[in-house]
């Protein structure tokens, strides 16, 4: 029988499912095509080798992937669509959770695809009911690289529309950190008193990073 080492990446995925693929081999299967001077296994290879990782190569910028050897804007397109494509799978798969604090590495995973890649910082709010159940997720507020206006009463008033009866609060780091400033545990203590005098629980904040996520719950913040 034929090595399943030795096989491309569809066929190899065929034997031993789609899980059995390498980060190279599965970059490779989207890819579909090499170069001329590179096969499709060796550039992508290629491609990870040079941005460090799956994470690095897509959430690379547009002038920072057209200017590789082998990346034009078809390529470029593939490589957006498949972040895009995770950013909404996420999405759907957040609103179908029963409860979110029961899978915490999901909810982590919706906000890493939503936030991480943003190149100015976002304040996200997520509504829920009585039983923990999402009733809706929005970016409520945006800013500059290093700063976002947030609007307590903004953030309660929206709570009510959805009738809320708690809230995870989240927005990222572009600079990558994901430790909170002095401001973000002002505007987080301001939001839950805010919130407390409509009897909304905040139930967590997650500062997005590059790579790292901070939660204000587990580090007994909240």
């Amino acid at each position: 029988m034929e090595d399943v080492e030795l096989m491309l990446p569809r066929e190899k995925m065929q034997i031993k499912g789609i899980e059995a693929l390498s980060d190279v081999e599965l970059l490779a299967l989207f890819l579909r095509t090499g170069t001329q001077r590179r096969d499709v296994l060796s550039f992508a290879r290629y491609l990870l080798e040079h941005f460090g990782s799956l994470y690095g190569l897509l959430q690379a910028s547009e002038s920072a992937l057209i200017k590789m050897d082998g990346i034009g804007i078809a390529k470029y397109a593939q490589l957006k669509g498949i972040a895009e494509l995770a950013r909404r799978f996420f999405n759907v798969r957040l609103m179908l959770l029963e409860d979110p604090l029961n899978s915490p590495d999901i909810t982590r995973e919706f906000l890493q695809s939503q936030l991480a890649n943003e190149e100015r910082e976002i304040f996200m709010v997520i509504f829920l009911d009585n039983q923990n159940r999402v009733l809706k997720h929005c970016r409520l507020f945006s800013g500059t690289l290093s700063h976002v206006e947030v609007h307590p009463r903004e953030i309660v008033r929206e709570a009510i529309k959805v009738n809320a009866a708690a809230l995870i609060l989240a927005h990222n780091h572009p600079s990558g950190s994901a430790q909170p400033s002095k401001a973000d545990r002002i505007i987080t203590e301001r939001v839950i008193k805010c919130c407390n005098f409509m009897e909304i629980s905040v139930l967590d904040h997650f500062i997005v990073g590059k790579g790292e996520m901070v939660s204000f719950a587990e580090h007994g913040w909240i």
